[in-house]
């Protein structure tokens, strides 16, 4: 039987806990339509699982090259997927459908003070649709989610697990839990379409098993057992999860793996209409790799 931790924080993630595993089941892409994007013939006049993931690669180089937060990543690749499992949209506006879902995800998630114009987001993003096709292509989106614009993600549950985690790890050993590796991880997760068919509880709490385990820290072993246990993900579901993410990790950190282009967007800037742009829309920083282990 494993004991409830005692500590304020602990208490806290389980208080939330319940109300976000309730939450996420009302904000799931179709497994049925992702399903049929993965089974998809790439002829150039359907979508595509490839297409999508090229999508999704742009928009996480966006999230770089604005420094916005990984939920807001999180949100906009929940908002694309939701929208594609539900529609027949064609290859030629994936491009407005993928930059209105970031938009809606930035204004949702971030300082209203940081919401760049949408004028200066298609200029970077290089497409020919205007402003106004953004704006349309958005109010179909928020229709089609039902207006649900806030959607409970894996980023969310990484950090609430995360936080009890560390209540159960020694001040000297907590630097082997680097939460900043855990993003990167769930960020190249979100990069496939297969993850956007698991629940976000189950992808993130794969991800923080497979870095305990890597990390050889065999006391977290019965912390990790009880939020399996409190968000009701059972063995033969976490094992299928896991396995699936260390394939992908491995492949994310292999050379021939496709990464986001960091060079499309330091090209798009250049000259005038970087003079255009905000300067802190041009601070160009590296999408980071997934840190190494601490030795």
């Amino acid at each position: 039987m494993i004991d409830t931790p005692a500590s304020g924080e602990a208490r806290d993630v389980l208080l939330q806990l319940p109300a976000m595993l309730e939450q996420e089941l009302r904000a799931q892409p179709r497994a049925a339509g992702l399903r049929l994007l993965e089974a998809a013939h790439d002829n150039g006049l359907r979508m595509t699982a490839r297409l999508r993931d090229f999508e999704v690669k742009d928009l996480l180089s966006l999230t770089q090259f604005f420094g916005f937060h990984t939920e807001t990543f999180s949100q906009a690749v929940n908002f694309l997927d939701r929208f594609l499992s539900k529609m027949k949209v064609q290859p030629k506006h994936l491009g407005c459908v993928g930059l209105s879902c970031f938009y809606l995800a930035v204004k949702a998630s971030e300082d209203e003070r940081n919401v760049p114009l949408a004028t200066d987001l298609i200029r970077i993003s290089q497409y020919r649709f205007t402003v106004s096709d953004m704006m349309r292509m958005e109010k179909i989106i928020l229709e089609k989610l039902c207006w649900k614009v806030k959607a409970t993600t894996a980023f969310q549950f990484l950090q609430l697990y995360h936080t009890f985690i560390h209540e159960n790890l020694s001040c000297e050993r907590r630097k082997y839990l680097n939460f900043e590796r855990l993003e990167t991880q769930l960020k190249a997760c979100h990069c496939r379409i297969m993850f956007s068919k698991a629940k976000p509880s189950v992808l993130a709490l794969s991800i923080m098993a497979l870095e305990i385990e890597e990390q050889k820290l065999l006391e977290l072993t019965e912390a990790l057992e009880f939020l399996q246990l409190h968000s009701k993900i059972n063995n033969r579901e976490l094992t299928f999860w896991k396995e699936l993410v260390s394939k992908c990790l491995m492949e994310y950190s292999s050379s021939k793996c496709s990464k986001p282009n960091v060079q499309k967007l330091k090209w798009i800037v250049s000259g005038r209409t970087a003079r255009q742009l905000k300067h802190s829309y041009y601070r160009i920083t590296h999408l980071p790799t997934i840190p190494e282990t601490t030795s």
